[in-house]
Parts: C-alpha cells; sequence; structure tokens
C-alpha cells in the first residue's frame, strides 16, 4: 500500500498538476484551505504532509504550528513562492522540516519527500511509552525492568503506527487501511490490541470509546 500524503494548495492549477505527480507514489488528499487541511491533519494519519505556505484564511504557518501543538510529528515539506532567508527561516522555525521553493522540478519534489521520510523514520527508530521502550526494528518492547518482550510483525507495526502520532486517535479503518489487507474486519484489530495488551499493559494502548484507539502511556 502507497503512504500516504496530505496536500494543501490554494490554487487549482498547481494543485491537480502536483496532484497527479505525487499520486505516482503517494495516496494523496488534496484539499485548498489551510482550515480544512489542518481539520484533515487532527483527524486521519499520514505519513507525509505538503503544505503551501500562502493559503487564504489560516496560512501554511499556522497550519504547522497548529498541527505540532497537536502532538503530531508528521514530516512537513512547505512550498512557496517567497524565497527569501527571513521566510524560510520563518517556516522551519514554525515546525517545517523542509522548504520548496516555486517554480521547482518534480524530481526534486518527491526526493526531498523520500529523503524526509527516510530521517523521520531514523529519528523514531525508537520510542518510550511512558516507561516502556519500543524498537520497531528488531519487534520488541523493553518494560520498565529491561525485560524485553518479543512482538509479531503485526503487533509491531500496529504500535508502530499509534506511535507515529501519540496523540492522535486511530478509527479502526484507519488501523484496518495501514496494517491488515482488504479482507479484515475491524474486530481484527481489536484482536490485536488485545494480543499486545495481553503481553505488556492494557494501557500501553488506550481506547477512546466510540472513536478507536491511541498511544497510551503504559501505566
Amino acid at each position: 500500500m502507497d503512504p500516504t500524503l496530505l496536500f494543501i494548495e490554494d490554487d487549482p492549477a498547481i494543485g491537480e498538476m502536483v496532484t497527479e505527480v505525487l499520486q505516482e507514489c503517494y495516496q494523496v488528499d488534496y484539499v485548498p484551505t489551510g482550515e480544512a487541511g489542518l481539520e484533515r491533519a487532527l483527524h486521519n494519519h499520514y505519513d507525509v504532509m505538503v503544505i503551501d505556505r500562502r493559503l487564504p484564511g489560516m496560512d501554511g504557518v499556522a497550519v504547522i504550528q497548529a498541527v505540532r501543538r497537536a502532538g503530531i510529528t508528521t514530516p512537513v515539506l512547505m512550498l512557496t513562492a517567497l524565497g527569501s532567508v527571513e521566510n524560510r527561516v520563518s517556516g522551519l522555525d514554525g515546525g517545517a522540516n523542509d522548504y520548496l521553493t516555486k517554480p521547482f522540478d518534480f524530481d526534486e519534489l518527491l526526493a526531498r519527500l523520500r529523503a524526509l521520510r527516510r530521517g523521520f523514520a531514523a529519528e523514531t527508530g525508537k520510542t518510550y511509552i511512558g516507561d516502556w521502550l519500543f524498537v520497531p526494528e528488531t519487534q520488541s518492547l523493553y518494560d520498565p525492568y529491561g525485560d524485553r518482550i518479543s512482538l509479531t510483525g503485526t503487533e509491531s507495526a500496529l504500535l508502530a503506527l499509534l506511535a507515529e502520532s501519540p496523540e492522535h486517535i486511530f478509527s479502526r479503518a484507519e488501523i484496518l487501511s495501514a496494517i491488515f489487507s482488504p479482507t479484515d474486519t475491524p474486530g481484527t484489530v481489536d484482536t490485536y490490541v488485545h494480543y499486545v495488551r495481553r503481553k505488556t499493559e492494557r494501557n500501553l494502548i488506550e481506547t477512546v470509546r466510540s472513536q478507536g484507539y491511541r498511544l497510551g502511556d503504559g501505566t
């Protein structure tokens, strides 16, 4: 399954053209306003985001700042026609991970996105969940006493997904789409949440009633 990408761009001509290119490698969610983009970012999981700086109403920097305040660490590439050093610095200080000035080459855009995702994966190679240490590379959890707990591939993928955006509530549909096959059902998600809890602590994965699951604190 292709990685997911949120693209916020108010110019319809640029939006459609860039979306067509991005769809060669990503599942693209394209929206034209900052407000709509922020709503998507807060309620859906994305592997990477591409956000235009100059948007009507809520501009791109404000969107990124709101995303970061929500605890979402998804890498963000900012697109802009404003190429001065001051504008680049303000965009990066606002929470963007990279900055690309219009007009740009599509090959460079795709290469920068690949680099962002590689860097993000490296940075998040180990994750603390309260006093528990999660190491996705080895499908391992270490309890507060240092004892290793082995996870299956699916259990590790589930925990890794939740750890990517610890404040985000993942619906069962989102988890199904990201990890499981199209033939699986929402009950499969519940089953694997149970498997992880049985090996660890119930609060390692938190249930949010009528909404889904998010990363807990392990206590």
